[in-house]
């Protein structure tokens, strides 16, 4: 297959890219076969659905995000969750954010110092945040919404945000790594109803009841509603859908 056009910055860069990318969607296929197997689903079923070499919606995404002024520490990127079904992240800073269900609570520090990542992590726990701890040598997953779709909620995708690194790290640059990988463009985002999981949480509606996109326009939609703005299917997620929530 001839390489698609890309900048002159990154020829030199695409044998470490496909190494990136080979990997990380081997590491999402070992995450899709043990969805599978706990969805009792036939074999490969998710895994057929995100081949690697098919024409998808997957993205690489290198994010660089310096120190803000201390006098206006925005919220980098507001709460959302992912288009596609598995998002690979490396980073070695705090930041990331992750909306908890009212059933789960954080499990805050033992210690508090004034002027460390403990302080900041109680007050943004007392409002629903909790930041995600970056670990040497570890990558950080999170589904998105093809998954919930697949499975009417079975499986969900979490709501998160990024905002200022907590205590010192503020003042440092901010370097982020993420593989998303999203399902084939022809794929439809239906449930999977060969999972007595996803049958049960289908009750009695029948495909034509349900609405059904293909996973190119659902990127596209989801991509531009963020941008233009518009209803919270067009944007937010699927936390909010009726069926999905709770």
């Amino acid at each position: 297959m001839t390489p698609l056009p890309a900048p002159k910055l990154l020829e030199k860069y695409r044998p470490l890219l496909k190494s990136y990318i080979t990997t990380s969607h081997t590491l999402i296929t070992i995450i899709l076969s043990h969805l599978n197997t706990r969805l009792s689903l036939p074999p490969n079923t998710l895994q057929n659905l995100h081949k690697l070499r098919a024409i998808s919606g997957d993205q690489v995404r290198f994010i660089k995000a310096p120190p803000q002024p201390p006098t206006d520490r925005r919220t980098a990127l507001g709460a959302h969750t992912d288009f596609g079904s598995v998002t690979v992240l490396f980073n070695r800073l705090g930041g990331l954010q992750v909306r908890l269900p009212s059933s789960i609570k954080a499990v805050l520090p033992t210690a508090l110092v004034t002027d460390g990542d403990e302080i900041a992590e109680i007050a943004e726990v007392e409002h629903g945040w909790a930041y995600v701890k970056p670990l040497p040598g570890h990558a950080i997953i999170n589904l998105g919404d093809a998954l919930v779709m697949f499975t009417k909620g079975v499986l969900r995708s979490n709501v998160h945000r990024v905002v200022v690194p907590p205590g010192l790290q503020a003042e440092v640059t901010r370097f982020s790594l993420v593989y998303f990988c999203r399902p084939e463009d022809d794929v439809v985002l239906k449930p999977l109803r060969e999972s007595a999981l996803v049958m049960e949480r289908c009750g009695d509606l029948v495909d034509e009841e349900e609405e059904s996109v293909d996973s190119k326009t659902w990127i596209l939609r989801r991509a531009l509603g963020r941008r233009i703005g518009g209803k919270w299917e067009d944007s937010v997620g699927t936390e909010n859908a009726r069926g999905v929530k709770g």
